[in-house]
């Protein structure tokens, strides 16, 4: 107790509280030094000098090279796939001078229309010899003189006509239009007789059918559809015809000859079926290409 009380009290207190705040002082920087780990020394920049406004990098403005740009436009289109471009008709007449039209031709169109189609006995009995097709046009005659050439006997023809609700000759071609050109074009041709407007445009079928029955025609200028629509009917009889003459060569604004519009191919073939290929085989009507 007396060596406990020689001590002065404030160096005991003192003690006591340095031994105490050193170990939590301790523990706390070694927990730090966990957490984060050692601290690294802050390096200093490598260069301190300023860089001088003569140094600095100048903005220039940079213009597309017009040789690049044409290299580049080479690089896309040849990546991306060309389209083929259809042949026109006009393409084809610019090449070559447009050629008339030939028995060959006609041939040609029902074998590939009928070719897998038909028996070989059909086709057979859908052929047309030579002996069928007259002369056809070699695109220096006029309708009127290429049908005085080919029908030299027309006068005779004419009177002989004595059959109603059928034509001597008939004349198929694309259009309305068409068929009045040709209607005018056959007048030193037709003489006295009789031709009659075998279309669809502006003229009802009841009116045709009323002036087959009624009045000797020796010619028929019309479209395929129609035609066929009035034999089917039973409205226009074969039995007096002697010429079936195809516009062959005539092209509309399209360039588009008869064969070439798939609507009046298709047509056109059909009427030739109907009965105007077994007549011409048996040698009663003669078939010709204008």
């Amino acid at each position: 107790m007396g060596d406990a009380l020689e001590e002065p009290w404030w160096e005991s207190t003192g003690e006591a509280r340095g031994g105490n705040d050193s170990s939590p002082d301790c523990s706390d920087d070694e927990s730090l030094d966990e957490v984060t780990g050692p601290s690294k020394a802050m390096k200093p920049p490598a260069n301190n000098k300023l860089v001088s406004s003569k140094k600095r990098k100048q903005h220039t403005e940079c213009f597309p090279n017009p040789e690049e740009e044409q290299s580049k436009d080479k690089k896309e289109g040849e990546g991306k796939p060309k389209r083929r471009r259809k042949k026109k008709i006009s393409d084809i007449l610019a090449k070559s001078s447009p050629k008339p039209g030939t028995p060959e031709d006609v041939k040609k169109l029902l074998n590939e229309h009928f070719g897998a189609k038909r028996s070989v006995i059909e086709l057979e009995e859908l052929k047309l010899p030579d002996a069928c097709f007259l002369p056809p046009n070699d695109l220096t005659h006029s309708f009127s003189s290429y049908l005085k050439e080919i029908c030299p006997k027309w006068a005779k023809l004419r009177k002989n006509q004595k059959e109603k609700k059928s034509v001597v000759m008939l004349i198929i071609c694309s259009s309305a239009l068409r068929c009045l050109e040709v209607i005018k074009s056959i007048a030193a041709f037709k003489g006295d007789g009789r031709v009659i407007k075998l279309f669809a445009k502006h003229i009802k079928i009841q009116e045709q059918v009323k002036m087959l029955e009624k009045s000797l025609i020796h010619v028929g200028v019309g479209t395929p559809g129609r035609i066929k629509a009035l034999i089917e009917q039973d409205s226009l009889s074969l039995t007096g015809l002697k010429y079936v003459i195809l516009d062959w060569n005539w092209r509309d604004q399209k360039l588009r000859r008869l064969v070439d519009i798939p609507e009046i191919r298709k047509e056109c073939i059909d009427l030739l079926e109907m009965g105007l290929i077994k007549l011409c085989r048996e040698g009663s009507v003669k078939l010709g290409l204008f």
